[in-house]
């Protein structure tokens, strides 16, 4: 089979589109789209003619029905600025492949994330883990956002100056706060990026890393839109139910009266 490009997603090649304050993604390479993964899924049949409308019937078949190997062919590679706390949630997606920038080899830059004072708000009363939907009163957001700012310069300059004395980079680095913006390759096949998709751009993830499960998910869409279609319609807007809600769901369906009503509030239906 020839090598397989892209129209649209060869147009976002090494473009940067800005996250948050200071933060970028950037498609560096891609490898395959929706026909190397119909390719993949008839390779026992021979490539033949097929329609559109055929494509993306397989492309939403191997969806639903959880065949994720085809998906696997597809690959993408992306350069991604983004502040360190991001990261470390990131790195726990671990089927990727990446390259990060080393604050042992590199004098890391003065670029520090600054939240926009609508996203600076207190601890969530219902969420152990989550910031509270209202932000602060402006003025209070603003006082904290210029806190935070002085914070950065000082905890900078102690870098700096440790540098000025010749203290080794990989010491000096470690007063440097979380906020501080750091750089990687990283490289994920797309049954893999759909996973972490579903996951990063769900309302429970954290606002920043949400942002870029956001643009990320734009070009990935370019790359395949098939896929990306059948994951939306199946994954990111779908829902699997366990044994117990299948069963509410049949009998609900056959029009009982006395199934109790804690599955439906589960599932969304009220």
């Amino acid at each position: 089979m020839p090598h397989i490009t892209n129209p649209e997603a060869e147009a976002l090649l090494d473009k940067e589109f800005p996250v948050l304050d200071k933060g970028f993604v950037r498609l560096v390479d891609y490898m395959g789209s929706d026909e190397r993964i119909v390719a993949s899924a008839r390779v026992s049949y021979g490539k033949g003619t097929k329609t559109y409308r055929e494509d993306q019937g397989l492309i939403n078949y191997l969806m639903r029905n959880q065949h994720t190997s085809p998906f696997e062919q597809v690959v993408l590679t992306f350069h991604v600025k983004t502040p360190i706390f991001v990261a470390r949630q990131w790195v726990r997606h671990r089927t990727a492949r990446m390259n990060e920038i080393s604050g042992r080899y590199s004098v890391m830059k003065e670029e520090f994330y600054i939240p926009e004072p609508d996203q600076i708000r207190p601890q969530s009363t219902s969420n152990k883990q989550g910031r509270a939907d209202e932000p602060l009163p402006a003025d209070q957001a603003k006082a904290i956002a210029a806190s935070l700012e002085k914070h950065y310069q000082q905890a900078y300059e102690a870098y700096q100056e440790m540098l000025d004395q010749g203290i080794a980079r990989e010491l000096a680095r470690i007063v440097l706060p979380l906020s501080l913006y750091t750089e990687w390759y990283w490289q994920m096949d797309l049954h893999n990026l759909f996973h972490f998709l579903k996951l990063r751009m769900d309302d429970h993830a954290q606002y920043e890393i949400r942002e870029y499960g956001r643009v990320i998910g734009d070009i990935t869409q370019k790359v395949a839109p098939m896929a990306w279609s059948a994951f939306e319609r199946y994954v990111l807007h779908g829902r699997f139910l366990s044994r117990e809600e299948l069963d509410w769901t049949r009998d609900h369906r056959a029009g009982r009266e006395d199934m109790p009503r804690l599955l439906p509030r589960k599932l969304g239906l009220e």
